[in-house]
């Protein structure tokens, strides 16, 4: 009976041991698989607070550098020391009469809607005046018909040469500068020379107000 005792307790003292050792490596598991996940968790938090900076950084410097190639600026587009323009008619200088009132009723619109000034009727009251003369209106032909050679589209380009003082100063704000703007009609779509000299007229303004603009 007594070895029969012995027999038992050694049995369970063998089994005591792997039993121990099973708990203690699933305990040693899990510990692992929790550091493992709060070092994941770790590298995270170091990446957001490391790069996210970084980014910030690299998108504002790509973005000003957008601003500078695109030539944004926050500058006037005019002139400042000025608020008023005195518009003398154009003197026209071809043998098509009536389009230096197209140009000049032009001009007198878009310097109105296209600019900070005040157009005024008198020199007395005016800082600027602006003024100048259409030197050449000449007609090109751009299509014609294969068989019996009838023109079919064609194209009217202004010529000009503008000048804008600064009554204050003296100053020469646009000096003798050559302009030019075209349009092109055709009689086939009900166009005739005196829809293409209005539309070349009101591109030949809008060319002006350009000129109008400082230089930056």
């Amino acid at each position: 009976m007594k070895s029969t005792k012995y027999e038992i307790r050694s049995t369970k003292q063998h089994q005591n041991p792997n039993v121990q050792m099973t708990k203690t490596l699933g305990i040693l598991d899990f510990c692992h698989l929790n550091l493992f996940r709060i070092s994941i968790f770790d590298i995270r938090i170091f990446s957001i607070f490391v790069f996210f900076p970084i980014l910030i950084a690299a998108v504002c410097l790509a973005l000003c550098g957008c601003a500078e190639m695109s030539g944004y600026s926050d500058e006037p587009l005019f002139p400042q020391n000025v608020s008023s323009v005195c518009l003398e008619m154009f003197d026209n200088q071809t043998f098509r009469r009536g389009v230096e009132y197209e140009l000049s009723d032009a001009l007198a619109k878009r310097i109105e809607v296209d600019t900070p000034y005040k157009l005024v009727s008198s020199l007395d009251r005016a800082d600027t005046v602006i003024g100048g003369q259409i030197i050449s209106m000449e007609i090109f032909e751009l299509s014609t018909e294969r068989e019996i050679g009838r023109v079919l589209e064609q194209e009217l380009e202004l010529r000009a040469m503008v000048n804008w003082k600064n009554l204050k100063t003296g100053e020469l704000l646009i000096d003798n500068q050559l302009v030019s703007a075209s349009a092109s009609y055709s009689t086939y779509q009900m166009q005739d020379f005196k829809y293409a000299s209005t539309l070349a007229a009101n591109n030949l303004a809008q060319k002006i107000v350009e000129l109008m603009e400082e230089k930056w």
